[in-house]
């Protein structure tokens, strides 16, 4: 059954890109949470989507809100991605067990063995408040998850 707006979003611990645990929960009574999906590091359609987050991130903290990228690439790739790119938001590494946070918010591809562009806006009570699901080539539009975040 595909997660909806107005479900509670599944809570998650993943290691981010400098070996930290990142527990969804945690941002809950605090933050709203936009939680971002995406296939690979190093490609380019992902690398433009979080380089485009990275030069908008005020638009998130003006927000009260937490973006977290989750990929499967292990957490020394997303290191040195991070590094590469200036990325100062987490990256999450869904890379053991393998896309098992893709999976529960349905977002994996498993003939092509990693996520899909999938983004769930998370108010601040842990409720999933928009989605948006694209396919591998197409990039999502930032100003759509600022519109979700005014919403709130």
């Amino acid at each position: 059954m595909a997660i909806q707006v107005g479900d509670k979003a599944p809570d998650f611990e993943l290691k981010d890109n400098h070996g930290r645990s990142v527990k969804l929960s945690d941002f809950r009574g605090s933050k709203n949470v936009v939680l971002l999906f995406y296939p690979f590091a190093f490609t380019g359609v992902c690398t433009g989507e979080l380089c485009e987050v990275r030069d908008n991130l005020p638009k998130f903290s003006d927000r009260d809100t937490q973006v977290l990228a989750v990929s499967n690439d292990s957490i020394h790739t997303l290191r040195v991605f991070a590094e590469q790119e200036g990325l100062d938001y987490p990256l999450l590494s869904d890379f053991w067990p393998h896309g098992e946070v893709s999976r529960a918010y349905e977002v994996f591809a498993e003939d092509k063995g990693c996520a899909v562009r999938g983004t769930f806006v998370i108010d601040k009570e842990g409720v999933v408040r928009w989605i948006v699901v694209n396919a591998l080539p197409d990039a999502r539009d930032l100003g759509a998850y600022v519109s979700a975040l005014d919403a709130l």
